[in-house]
This record gives C-alpha cells, structure tokens and sequence, in this order.
C-alpha cells in the first residue's frame, strides 16, 4: 500500500492574492489555482507528497497570513489559514472560536467602536478588501489582536467557507455567528 512506503514531502511557497469584489470570482480563482497543483505521486518505491503554502496577506507589523494545504481534516481543495506568532509565538490557525472570542472582548472593551467594527467585518464579507478598508478606519483597541489581523484572516475564513460550503451558504454561515456577538 501507498500509505506503508516511505514519503518525501515537497513544500512549495508561492504569493497567492485575491481582491475581487464578489464572492464567486474569490472562490473560483482560488480553487482554479489550486487545481493548477502538482499532485503527489509514487516513484520507485518513495511517496513524494505535495504541500503548498501561499502567502496570502501581510501585517503591519511584518507577519504573514497564509493558507496551508493539504489540510488534515477534509483532505481536498480545502486549506488552513495560518497567522505566523498568532499563539505563544508560533503559526497558528485562528479558529472561528479565536475569532469570536476576540470581538467579545473589543465589545466589552469598546461597545461604540466595536459597532463600527462590525460594520468593516460587513464590509469585509461584502468581498471589500481589508487594506481599503482600513484605510478609511482607524479603529484601535487595547487587549487581544489587530483588528487588521481579525479583517484579514476574516477575509480567508470566508473564502475558505464558500469553497467548502460551496452548495450551502459558505461565508453566510460564519457570518451569522458573527453578528450573534
């Protein structure tokens, strides 16, 4: 069997970015990259496996955003979004838990910037790009993470929800758990 040989594992890293305005072109530009691929193969008795890294977003302060593939819990064109330092100093997936966690505490914070928060995370889903956004909003709060990390990871964890909720609601499902904070 394949899974009883030896395997060398093959990480590429490319720059990946995406700034359309609606939610089909995110998605289908994501996944066409992601079919161009090379896939895994056996070759003399040695499993070489792919595994890909795409740098999606940068940080002020000089960290990246990137998606990991393959990922181990769904095994197909779905990806992980990674936060390089984003817990005790190491990559990390901000889970949707992170995510609602941190704007419970900028709400308890700051209930009146935390309103126009959650009007930049509409605008986000709406497929706006984050570095426009920001631009125009200068919001800052004092404990948990930027709000440029939670816009940017925000704008990952929907597409990678319209891909693997592709005949559901995909980014509305996360969204809607959102506006329940």
């Amino acid at each position: 069997m394949a899974g009883d040989l030896p395997k060398q594992v093959h990480l590429y890293t490319e720059e990946l970015t995406l700034n359309d305005k609606n939610k089909e072109a995110l998605r289908n530009k994501a996944v066409i990259r992601f079919l161009s691929e090379q896939g895994g193969y056996v070759k003399d008795g040695i499993k070489y496996v792919t595994n890909y890294r795409y740098n999606v977003e940068k940080l002020k302060d000089g960290r990246l955003i990137y998606l990991l593939k393959p990922t181990w819990l769904n095994k197909g064109i779905d990806f992980q979004v990674m936060v390089e330092k984003f817990k005790d100093g190491k990559d990390a997936r901000p889970s949707h838990k992170d995510i609602f966690e941190d704007l419970k505490i900028k709400k308890q914070e700051n209930k009146t910037e935390y309103d126009v928060l959650k009007k930049i995370i509409h605008k986000i889903w709406l497929c706006e790009n984050p570095d426009d956004v920001l631009k125009t909003n200068k919001l800052t709060f004092g404990q948990s993470h930027s709000v440029e990390l939670i816009l940017k990871s925000l704008k990952w964890l929907f597409i990678e929800q319209d891909i693997t909720y592709w005949n559901y609601d995909g980014r509305g499902m996360l969204k809607r758990e959102i506006d329940k904070i």
